[in-house]
């Protein structure tokens, strides 16, 4: 009794190893092989990928650039809003570490206070060297009135003192004519000296007020209703903590929502295939229920690299047809790319079909005949069928038993179209082929 598991374990092996001789020597050869239909209808050449939304349009957000002429080379985000985040124009994006600025503008606020008390002792002097020409002035010209009264009083006097006193009065006149021009071009002077000083005080002003506007810009603001994505910059995404250049100040993009597209990438195989304005299907990863339909916009003309990926690719931009408010920068998206699309044509599985010497293109039958045919399109799964075949015959998905020893039905309207080494106008059988390959001189050559 004990024995009797033991007898049963073995029956099970033995029957196990049965059955496995039974398939291995194709004990099923004639009932388990894979057929399909010839179809007929629509045919679609396509390329599938996966590419990335982005918005077709966008507004930067820019930081204060006019940050470098006060030689402010990096400034540090101190906060920023969460990426994805909705505002409206106006609302707060950011805020900009000042620290550096503000330095500047102290420095500049001490110019403009020493250039101020320069203004008014400018002023001042000003004032006081023309009241002291002024007032020169009018003591010449008293001067000249009591010389004028000498020489009419000494009209009785000696010729001598007349003489003399007219010398003292044309001396008088004369002084005063030298001290007229002297006080206008000591006025000129003054004038060119306050004029001097005035530009220094608006130049320094004005540069503290710029300076107050910047650091106004420091605090960004939306400029307009958008979604907030944050900038890929060289080092990443530009987010709190990061710095900005004030050669390129952009802190983050409003991107137009309202209008999108998917950047993807072919690779250089099937790249010579796909032209702007093809039309594409696509789909969202997050909402696979909704389809779209775009069209081809811009194939780039020279390849790169992908990371971790030795195949050279091309980027292709695709423009998304439909505005839908689901949508969002750096979703995920399906595009399948339609290359050609045919009406009414025969078509099989790519498995169905044989190739014999890079020349004869077969099938096998359900009646048990290999039969020539002339192929068309092809995409991943399917080939068309221009001549050969008709709708609804069944054709073998692998080779079968009976392919030994078989003649290949040729299609006449391809002699003469073959391979002129190749090229033979009556059926041959496997037998015969394997013979003409033993000869250097065959008509044949297996591949």
């Amino acid at each position: 009794m004990q024995k009797k598991p033991i007898y049963i374990g073995i029956a099970i092996v033995l029957s196990l190893l049965a059955i496995f001789y039974f398939f291995s020597r194709g004990g099923v050869e004639e009932g388990f092989e894979i057929m399909a239909k010839v179809n007929q209808g629509d045919f679609r050449v396509e390329i599938t990928t996966s590419g990335e939304l982005q918005a077709l349009n966008s507004v930067e957000i820019l930081g204060p650039s006019e940050a470098r002429r006060y030689r402010v080379g990096n400034i540090t985000i101190e906060s920023m809003v969460d990426e994805g985040t909705i505002v409206k124009q106006g609302d707060f994006i950011a805020s900009l570490d000042r620290t550096e600025l503000f330095g500047r503008l102290e420095d500049r606020r001490i110019d403009l206070e020493q250039n101020k008390a320069l203004y008014e002792q400018t002023q001042l002097d000003t004032s006081l060297v023309l009241r002291q020409e002024r007032d020169n002035l009018i003591n010449m010209e008293y001067e000249v009135g009591a010389m004028k009264l000498i020489l009419d009083q000494s009209q009785y006097e000696p010729p001598a003192i007349i003489k003399q006193n007219e010398y003292n009065y044309e001396k008088a006149k004369r002084d005063l004519e030298q001290a007229k021009e002297r006080y206008r071009i000591k006025t000129l002077q003054e004038k060119a000296r306050m004029v001097e000083v005035s530009a220094r005080l608006r130049e320094v002003q004005l540069e503290v007020s710029q300076i107050e506007e910047v650091l106004k810009k420091f605090t960004v603001t939306a400029p307009q209703n958008g979604m907030v994505i944050y900038y890929q910059g060289r080092g990443g995404k530009i987010k709190e903590g990061s710095q900005i250049s004030s050669w390129n100040p952009v802190v983050a993009t409003l991107p137009d929502l309202s209008s999108m597209q998917s950047v993807t990438y072919v690779n250089e195989v099937d790249i010579r295939k796909v032209k702007s304005g093809q039309k594409v299907e696509l789909g969202l990863d997050a909402f696979p229920e909704r389809n779209y339909t775009g069209e081809v916009l811009k194939v780039a003309n020279v390849g790169q690299q992908r990371p971790n990926s030795d195949a050279k690719v091309f980027e292709v931009i695709i423009k998304v047809n439909e505005s839908d408010a689901s949508m969002r920068p750096s979703m995920t998206t399906s595009n399948t790319i339609i290359i050609e699309k045919l009406e009414n044509v025969l078509y099989v599985p790519l498995e169905a079909i044989n190739v014999m010497n890079d020349s004869v293109n077969y099938v096998f039958l359900e009646n048990k005949k290999k039969q020539e045919v002339k192929l068309g399109l092809a995409n991943a799964n399917d080939i068309v069928i221009e001549m050969g075949l008709s709708e609804g015959q069944e054709v073998y998905l692998s080779t079968p038993a009976w392919s030994e020893n078989t003649s290949i039905t040729l299609l006449e309207e391809l002699n003469g179209k073959r391979n002129p080494e190749l090229d033979f106008s009556v059926p041959i059988t496997d037998s015969e082929i394997q013979t003409m390959n033993t000869s250097k001189n065959g008509r044949i050559r297996n591949q």
